[in-house]
């Protein structure tokens, strides 16, 4: 068996977790996430904690269980504080606005670039040259975050574009004659 299924997820409170159709949904104060189950791995809710255990001595069903077993923690987490990733823009002119649920980026093109927010996804700007993105789901979370850095990722001579919070950005020497 998987080490990491060995433990249990323990459901804090104001948690709750049910299995229903083939899929585990957790709800909490943030929101309810769900997540499909695998025919191979065999998922309990007791006593306030979730246990998971492969349903045969395969190579797949243990690594099911522990995957599930760390998707379900996630849930469980991103239900109760939440995940959130922080981006810089980096360059000058560069700035972002956000407005509901879309954020305007101005990121050097000739136009200003916009990108809607999925449901359950929020972003604030805490001043021009910040975002932070939140939400519950922490694969949305990282995803939308990728997608803001993809519109115009660090070069590497003058190290401008948008990174994430805390990234180093290695710069290259420029060439001599």
């Amino acid at each position: 068996m998987s080490r990491v299924a060995r433990i249990p997820v323990s459901l804090v409170k104001g948690v709750e977790a049910q299995i229903a159709a083939g899929q585990i949904v957790v709800k909490g104060p943030l929101g309810t996430l769900k997540q499909a189950l695998h025919d191979r791995v065999h998922v309990k809710v007791a006593d306030g904690k979730v246990s998971f255990a492969a349903a045969d001595a395969s190579r797949e069903a243990n690594a099911m269980s522990g995957t599930l077993r760390s998707l379900v923690a996630g849930m469980v987490e991103g239900v109760t504080r939440g995940f959130e990733r922080r981006l810089s823009l980096v360059g000058v002119g560069y700035r972002a606005q956000a407005q509901g649920d879309k954020i305007t980026l101005s990121l050097g093109f000739s136009h200003p670039v916009e990108h809607r927010m999925p449901a359950g996804v929020k972003v604030e700007t805490p001043s021009q040259t910040e975002i932070v993105v939140k939400g519950p789901d922490k694969q949305k979370v990282g995803q939308i975050a990728a997608e803001l850095r993809a519109f115009r990722p660090p070069e590497p001579y003058k190290g401008k574009g948008v990174r994430y919070a805390g990234e180093t950005v290695i710069l290259k020497e420029t060439k001599k004659k």
